[in-house]
């Protein structure tokens, strides 16, 4: 059953069953209400009758007097025990209508006990009852109408903005293409809001696409150039290689080269598709100090470069260490590569944070290329590349583990200066 036919039936019989339940209550209250009064009525005739009985001597004409208090189309029964004493009442017979009765104690003219009996017919309440039925019964029918005709424009308004969110998936799926709904609508209600959040998913999907594709192609570039270097030389080996030594060498090295250079540049790509998942990060409270010269020890061991840490050092930092570890290393690798002089590690505190500066002495890098150093494959000129052996996706793997860990990466630069590279660490861990 589709969705429309379910509004449809569901809020139709639920009004109609709002609307019979309310009938009904309506249809008993005004019974009770009428045979209620009929009820009080008659036993105030009887209350009346009662008092005037004890009144009455034996000259007073009874039936007069008990027609007198007779309910219209009723009748008056006295009884003396058993005994029908007297009565009076109207030309229908009371048995074939319905009717009510009411009987109480008096006083008889002789000073003995009897019973009076009120009877009082209702057919008129019946026949009020019997049209007051009809009538709720007809203005249940005729308030299908409206109920239906609202529900189908109900539907309308449900079903109307979700079967264009269905189109327009459907034509995305179709097309490849990342469509959006037309949102231009006034308004903050869910429906509308539903059209605006699939737009803003949209929009992500299609940026995030267009970044894998970005990347896949960059990649495909970056891994085609050592390996037609690696080709090439490969092929120049096997034609003159074993012939002439220095080609030999040339080529052996170029390959060994190039290897080195593509097994990084994998690593890099492994380590960005990693840093894509939320990293299982661990805040612990580290010493800076000790921390700061492991780093710098060991990237001294590595590359035989001096990198120095000034003296005043804060004295506590609260981060991961391992991932801390591996922004620094990725940092003063970079600075190391375009540098010839030291480097060197500053770390301040204010208030809320540390900060740690990474500062090089080398070339610099221009004002306008700063804010796309953190893009993947991004670099500054393809001949720094070639000097560096660098890829381009060592800052790009920076500033994820930068964002796992809730630091900010500050750029400053200057050519021919040198440049500075600053982590701002909130001085609170993210618990």
């Amino acid at each position: 059953m589709r969705l429309k036919t379910k509004i449809h039936l569901l809020t139709t019989l639920l009004m109609l069953v709002i609307i019979v339940a309310t009938n009904s209550g309506i249809y008993l209250l005004y019974e009770k209400f009428a045979y209620d009064t009929e009820y009080n009525q008659l036993q105030s005739r009887a209350n009346d009758l009662s008092s005037t009985l004890s009144q009455l001597n034996a000259q007073t004409n009874l039936q007069q007097v008990l027609r007198a208090y007779m309910p219209t189309d009723g009748a008056v029964y006295i009884y003396d025990g058993e005994r029908l004493k007297t009565k009076v009442q109207a030309t229908l017979e009371m048995q074939e209508v319905p009717a009510i009765t009411y009987t109480m104690p008096a006083i008889w003219i002789d000073g003995t006990v009897v019973d009076i009996t009120l009877q009082q017919s209702m057919e008129e309440v019946e026949r009020t009852l019997d049209l007051l039925k009809v009538i709720l019964v007809v203005v249940s029918v005729v308030a299908t109408i409206p109920i239906f005709l609202a529900s189908l424009v109900l539907g309308r308004l449900i079903l109307l903005p979700l079967e264009r969110l269905n189109e327009t998936m459907r034509k995305s799926a179709s097309t490849g293409k990342y469509e959006k709904i037309d949102t231009t609508e006034k308004g903050g209600d869910e429906l509308i809001n539903i059209n605006r959040t699939f737009n803003i998913m949209m929009e992500k999907l299609e940026q995030h696409y267009q970044k894998q594709q970005e990347f896949v192609s960059n990649a495909s570039h970056e891994l085609k150039t050592p390996i037609t270097v690696i080709e090439s030389y490969a092929k120049l080996l096997l034609r003159r290689g074993f012939d002439n030594r220095e080609v030999a060498q040339e080529s052996l090295q170029a390959i060994a080269n190039e290897s080195s250079r593509m097994h990084e540049m994998v690593l890099q790509l492994l380590e960005l598709a990693k840093n894509k998942e939320q990293l299982d990060v661990h805040f612990e409270q580290l010493e800076l100090a000790p921390f700061l010269n492991k780093v710098a020890s060991q990237m001294e061991q590595a590359y035989h470069r001096t990198f120095r840490i000034d003296a005043q050092i804060p004295k506590f930092i609260y981060s991961d260490e391992k991932i801390l570890k591996q922004l620094l290393f990725i940092l003063l690798d970079n600075a190391r590569k375009y540098s010839e002089d030291e480097v060197r590690i500053q770390a301040t505190e204010t208030t809320n944070h540390v900060r740690i500066t990474i500062q090089d002495f080398g070339i610099g890098i221009p004002v306008e290329h700063i804010p796309h150093l953190f893009e993947r494959f991004y670099r500054v000129t393809e001949d720094r590349n070639r000097k560096t052996g660098g890829s381009g996706l060592g800052l790009a793997i920076a500033h994820e583990l930068a964002q796992q860990l809730g630091i900010t990466i500050d750029v400053k630069s200057k050519l021919g200066e040198g440049s500075s590279f600053t982590l701002c660490i909130p001085k609170e861990g993210q618990q």
